[in-house]
């Protein structure tokens, strides 16, 4: 850890009031899980706190938020955590911590095959004996998007298999190729990124993040949005093939 970040954490940490120890539950997306399960023990490290992170889809946390289950912290992406500082479930302004793009992936190993045009994507995912990708999350939503964008989302949806995280079929063998996001791609052994949708057909995902209004930690809960904005926290969430900030 550099001595900067170390020095702000401690500094962050003593703000907090008493030396006492205490805990915070984060709410995080999917996209960021990687990040935060690196992130989340150097935070406890330097200032002596819990961090317990619960990761889900977006659209799963701000149900959970809204139905009163208790959390401190939540990323989520942006136009979720601008809803829920309307709802006053957290309080605003919303921080942005990364953006994500959607990729595909094969088997470590197997004939690569050209996404570079989305003419290109078209014939891979026509020839792709099944095609694994996590339907109903926002990687889903978009890759669903981008196949109707091709005029093959009936065709790929036949033999499509639903999951996450979307490379685990890859390394199967169950399928050809996976589409997610590239931070989850990347996580699984044993898969080899091809690169992201080409940029006709690619939607970048702001990811946020918030205090949740009503929250057991504020103190520690600031500290922790403070860290996750520093430049050690910037360089871990490049590291998981997201665009930070």
């Amino acid at each position: 850890m550099h001595q900067g970040s170390l020095a702000l954490l401690l500094g962050l940490s003593l703000m907090a009031g008493p030396a006492q120890a205490g805990e915070i539950k984060v709410f995080c997306t999917q996209t960021l899980r990687t990040s935060l399960q690196e992130l989340g023990p150097r935070f406890e490290k330097a200032t002596g706190h819990t961090v317990v992170i619960d990761v889900a889809p977006s659209g799963q946390l701000v149900k959970r938020l809204a139905n009163g289950e208790p959390a401190d912290l939540i990323i989520a992406n942006a136009d979720n955590i601008d809803a829920l500082i309307k709802a006053d479930k957290v309080s605003g302004p919303r921080i942005h911590i990364a953006r994500a793009q959607v990729g595909l992936s094969i088997k470590a190993g197997t004939p690569r095959p050209d996404i570079s045009t989305p003419e290109a994507v078209k014939r891979a995912l026509l020839d792709a004996k099944a095609v694994a990708y996590s339907a109903g999350g926002l990687s889903g939503n978009n890759f669903e998007f981008a196949m109707n964008k091709l005029g093959i989302l009936d065709e790929v949806k036949k033999k499509a298999i639903s999951g996450s995280p979307a490379a685990k079929f890859v390394v199967s063998g169950e399928a050809d190729i996976a589409v997610q996001q590239i931070s989850e791609l990347i996580a699984v052994e044993g898969s080899e990124l091809l690169g992201p949708l080409p940029a006709e057909l690619d939607q970048v995902t702001q990811f946020s993040m918030g205090a949740v209004t009503r929250n057991n930690a504020p103190d520690i809960v600031k500290a922790m949005l403070t860290y996750l904005q520093s430049p050690e926290a910037q360089a871990v969430i490049k590291s998981k093939g997201l665009t930070p900030g």
